[in-house]
């Protein structure tokens, strides 16, 4: 039945494929003598079925070695050649070829969607690295505009700032010293030379006094001196220092005389 079948179908395949009459007999008796292999084949396959065994690890062992010496028959064996009718090979060389270019077109095909696929996915991935790209840019561009204000601000605030500082300073500089010239009109006022009874006293009193300083004159030559040079902040006394004045100004501990040198004195640390 099955070799009636494959007949047919082969006979059909060589009427379609238009081959000639004695190459359609030739590919019939080679299916002829491949059938009359084949049940010889099954028939000593048949035969040499060993019995059925309840030992199943000797019909186990017993299979491999069938199956061994198979294979070894097998690799023994040299394949047979096609057919020499140049027919019947031309058919097979356009059914071999035309089966390999189906396969060719269905690789092609998987490897265009294939493709497609990675190049959507790149003008995507493109898409998405230009967004990031222009997010940067814009992130620091907006950061070095925060920057350059925040110095610009701190610049300016702590300049503002400073000048505040010091028109305060100014100001309680400007009181202070209004404060002290109130309080040294009041207490110290200016030397006074009509107590002398002697005219010739009175005269040389009133050169000596021309040339005297007043004690607020004194404590800003000593603030002066203390400011401008700290590492030297003595002052030499001399003539237009009044000596009660700065005898008051050391009994007070407003001044400090020299250590080796008892006509400088300085104005006394008060931190």
């Amino acid at each position: 039945m099955l070799r009636a079948e494959v007949e047919e179908r082969a006979a059909g395949e060589a009427a379609a494929a238009g081959l000639s009459e004695a190459a359609h007999l030739e590919l019939l008796e080679l299916c002829e003598e491949q059938f009359t292999h084949l049940e010889k084949l099954q028939n000593e396959i048949i035969l040499c079925e060993p019995e059925f065994s309840e030992n199943l690890q000797e019909q186990s062992v017993n299979g491999l070695i069938a199956t061994e010496a198979e294979l070894k028959q097998w690799l023994s064996v040299e394949p047979s050649l096609l057919p020499s009718n140049s027919e019947i090979l031309l058919q097979a060389g356009k059914e071999e070829m035309l089966k390999l270019c189906s396969e060719l077109e269905m690789v092609v095909s998987c490897y265009e969607a294939k493709r497609d696929k990675l190049k959507e996915t790149k003008e995507l991935e493109q898409k998405w690295l230009e967004e990031k790209k222009k997010v940067l840019v814009a992130v620091t561009n907006h950061f070095e505009r925060l920057k350059m204000e925040k110095e610009k601000f701190s610049g300016h605030s702590i300049l503002l700032d400073t000048k505040e500082k010091i028109q305060k300073m100014k100001a309680y500089h400007e009181k202070l010293m209004e404060t002290l010239g109130d309080v040294l009109e009041v207490h110290v006022p200016l030397l006074q030379n009509e107590t002398s009874s002697s005219k010739k006293k009175k005269n040389i009193e009133q050169e000596i006094s021309e040339d005297l300083i007043s004690l607020g004159d004194i404590l800003e030559v000593l603030m002066n001196k203390a400011l401008e040079t700290p590492h030297d902040p003595y002052v030499t006394i001399d003539h237009t220092f009044w000596p009660p004045y700065v005898e008051m100004l050391l009994r007070h501990g407003i001044a400090v005389r020299h250590q080796e040198n008892n006509f400088k004195i300085r104005l006394e640390n008060f931190f």
